[in-house]
């Protein structure tokens, strides 16, 4: 069998997080995807990093995280000609996906109405902070100004320390993530309809999402979620210090709970209900809080995971990513190579595993415009007319 998405032509023009890696995830399943820049805007993310030598050579860390399968090409989009060879490479694809402000394509004539007429199988992604509707939609964000606008910064930290940011860019790469399944859902409906789509991503929808539970809440009662660090409505499953560290127990429902409180031989403290744990909160806190401290963090979860009560130690990255569990799930991929690096490197795959033919790295995260020449070869055009197309800065 073949991978879901081989035979698959994505023209992929997004920079920074969100649109790359919502490209690289179909990437992993076989699409073809064609990197477009600017050539003289290189994507943001080529540049940034945590290693400035990389950065400098338009190879850094943030654009090697969703780089690996793809091809890159330069195109410049404010040019006739740059225009009419993407609307030939639009010919040839199943899907576009763009993450410029709202209307900029449209200004261009490279609207989704207009692709759609030369190809109307076509599935044309959008992504953007605000969506394409609405009164924002002009408006332009980060991850971090969308955790701002959405309310989860607001909720996020302790009560003596917030608003707090969250430390990853977790909306960029859910807003990748979703987006990935959004297109997808939209091929697979095309094989059902013969029809393309037009799908509409905004960073401040997937916020809300990411916020569910306490969105449903809030529309019910009113109530804002408080930012509570690492305490949680149960003292049964928040975080304690131990001798050297803090240790996250997750003896969550009431059947863990009573658990919990057996093992640890305080059988007088099992509740019944989830009223009774609120109301004792205070009591089984402090009670947890000293019994915590005569262990260390790492003693007490293998301790209580023998016990099959959720818990972990707090984990640096660096210890995270040496869990043999990790190495397990093949969710790592290592290039020991590629053009413009010196060194070997990492990146993330998938976070998920198929039984046969599922994501995989076929090839290492392209060089600026690495590929310019072969994909305008394929599409018919000769040597010396990308030369020409070069020299006039079309590409």
């Amino acid at each position: 069998m073949a991978r879901p998405f081989e035979g698959i032509r994505i023209i992929d023009i997004t920079h920074v997080l969100a649109g790359p890696f919502a490209a690289y995830q179909l990437g992993l399943l076989g699409a073809d995807v064609i990197k477009v820049e600017h050539p003289d805007d290189p994507d943001q993310s080529r540049d940034s990093g945590s290693d400035n030598d990389l950065n400098h050579a338009g190879m850094g860390t943030g654009f090697l995280t969703q780089g690996s399968n793809k091809r890159a090409i330069t195109l410049n989009l404010k040019t006739e000609q740059g225009r009419e060879i993407l609307k030939k490479l639009v010919a040839t694809a199943d899907v576009l996906v763009e993450n410029y402000r709202p209307g900029a394509f449209e200004a261009l004539g490279l609207g989704y109405e207009e692709m759609r007429k030369i190809n109307p199988r076509l599935i044309y992604a959008s992504f953007s902070a605000f969506g394409q509707g609405g009164p924002r939609r002009e408006q332009t964000a980060y991850d971090h100004v969308i955790q701002s606008t959405s309310g989860i910064m607001a909720m996020t930290g302790t009560p003596a320390a917030n608003p707090i940011k969250i430390g990853a860019p977790a909306i960029d790469y859910a807003t990748g993530t979703m987006g990935a399944y959004a297109l997808s859902a939209a091929l697979f409906q095309r094989e059902r309809t013969g029809q393309g789509q037009r799908v509409d991503m905004a960073m401040l929808d997937v916020a809300i999402i990411l916020m569910a539970s306490h969105v449903t809440g809030y529309m019910r009662n009113r109530h804002h979620p408080k930012p509570s660090g690492n305490r949680t409505g149960h003292a049964t499953s928040m975080a304690y210090q131990t001798k050297d560290g803090l240790v996250m127990i997750g003896a969550s429902n009431l059947r863990q709970q009573k658990r919990l409180w057996t093992v640890l031989e305080h059988p007088e403290m099992v509740k019944r209900t989830n009223d009774e744990r609120h109301a004792d909160h205070a009591r089984e806190e402090k009670l947890l809080g000293e019994i915590m401290l005569t262990r260390s963090a790492a003693e007490w979860e293998v301790w209580l995971q023998e016990r099959h009560v959720p818990a972990s130690r707090v984990r640096t990255m660096g210890e995270a990513l040496a869990d043999p569990q990790i190495a397990s799930r093949g969710v790592l991929h290592r290039h020991d190579s590629a053009p413009g690096i010196e060194g070997g490197f990492t990146v993330p795959v998938a976070a998920f595993k198929f039984a046969h033919d599922g994501p995989r790295v076929d090839r290492p995260p392209p060089m600026f415009g690495q590929h310019t020449d072969e994909v305008l070869g394929e599409l018919g055009y000769s040597g010396a007319e990308i030369e020409r197309f070069r020299a006039a800065g079309v590409v």
